[in-house]
């Protein structure tokens, strides 16, 4: 989702950050903290299970998005590959901190945000949305910027139920 993003960024979509959330495998928000990324940790099972990951797939083809550079993006495949982690470089993390911010949330946190927003919102959401929610709300507490913002949502709170009823 942050390639799409990306990409409709570039071709004119009025967007200033680009906000990654993630949940307790939150190997994508240490990396645009950090400009490492590292996947030797352990996978924690989490009640949003299409973020239980480790490796991004789309990673890979934002980085020759944002470098334009094949042999960089092909040197760092093979160092996670072979070795587990990666660094880019300076360049490059300014790069993608210029685009992007990131923040994670846990399970409770989730929970409690699923709760709230049902409550207060009258909207159900699932974990995963509940992810993106904290990563907004966390953007907003540590930058000040208001600007207007849209959670993109591709999962549906019927697909978790035991997550969701335990959390309204």
């Amino acid at each position: 989702r942050s390639r799409a993003g990306y990409l409709s960024k570039k071709i004119g979509l009025p967007v200033c950050t680009l906000i990654c959330a993630s949940n307790a495998n939150n190997v994508l928000t240490d990396f645009i903290r950090t400009g490492t990324y590292d996947r030797r940790r352990p996978l924690l099972k989490t009640t949003s299970p299409s973020m239980d990951i480790l490796v991004s797939s789309n990673l890979e083809r934002l980085l020759y998005l944002l470098s334009g550079d094949t042999k960089l993006v092909a040197s760092l495949m093979k160092q996670l590959k072979e070795e587990g982690a990666y660094t880019v470089p300076d360049a490059l993390k300014a790069a993608i901190q210029k685009e992007f911010w990131a923040a994670y949330c846990d399970d409770a946190r989730a929970a409690e945000i699923i709760g709230g927003v049902y409550r207060e919102q009258h909207y159900l959401c699932d974990p995963h949305t509940a992810s993106g929610f904290a990563a907004a709300e966390d953007y907003r507490s540590q930058t000040g910027d208001l600007t207007p913002m849209v959670i993109l949502s591709t999962a549906s709170p019927y697909k978790f139920p035991s997550a969701v009823l335990s959390a309204i």
